[in-house]
């Protein structure tokens, strides 16, 4: 939880008692819902770690997924500038729309640089379910050192491209690239949030 947040400085009433709730993906960016809190859906939220709102129609709390199991678990939460909504940053366990979606505004909605954070969230779970046939499980089961060899072979190839080969053959290169540096990276024991909290320290110094 962020050490700024302080859920004594929110101003409860202009909602009669309740405020806005955004819940973003923690990893991607993507909003995946609206809800309402009350303060005591905002202390069961921060008490139990899973997002608590209050249901406007039934009157009465409810934990996202306590049904389907598609919870929402927070990561962190942060006030607007006037105290009067919130931005829950949260790690969701499934789909977070009731028609099975993951966001209850669509595909559409989606920023296309989002695939990048759920590429790596599959990576990541790839890496600790070993599921047969699957690609990325043979080349975590090769090792750091053949893992590493495919990005330098990528590396090239990318390189190659863009010297010599059209636009699309750059694309897909480059896409071969990332792929593989994702799960270099994994295999290491970090992920693409450790990478753009270095790109984010060397912007702040520059």
């Amino acid at each position: 939880m962020n050490s700024a947040f302080d859920p004594g400085q929110l101003d409860w009433s202009k909602g009669g008692g309740l405020l806005p709730a955004i819940v973003q993906h923690a990893r991607d960016g993507r909003v995946l819902m609206l809800g309402y809190m009350n303060r005591e859906a905002l202390d069961a939220t921060l008490a139990g770690g899973r997002v608590t709102f209050y249901s406007r129609s039934r009157q009465c709390l409810w934990t996202k997924g306590e049904t389907s199991g598609h919870v929402l678990n927070l990561v962190s939460m942060h006030a607007d500038c006037d105290a009067d909504s919130l931005l829950l940053l949260a790690d969701p366990a499934g789909p977070t729309c009731h028609r099975g979606t993951d966001s209850c505004f669509g595909d559409a909605a989606v920023p296309a640089q989002a695939f990048i954070g759920q590429l790596d969230a599959l990576i990541a779970r790839r890496e600790r379910e070993r599921p047969d046939g699957s690609y990325t499980t043979r080349l975590f089961e090769g090792g750091v050192r053949r893992i590493a060899q495919k990005v330098g072979e990528e590396g090239v190839e990318t390189a190659l491209a863009a010297v010599v080969q059209d636009d699309d053959a750059l694309r897909g290169e480059a896409a071969d690239l990332v792929y593989h540096l994702l799960v270099l990276l994994r295999a290491r024991g970090l992920g693409l949030d450790d990478v753009a909290a270095t790109l984010a320290l060397r912007h702040a110094g520059r």
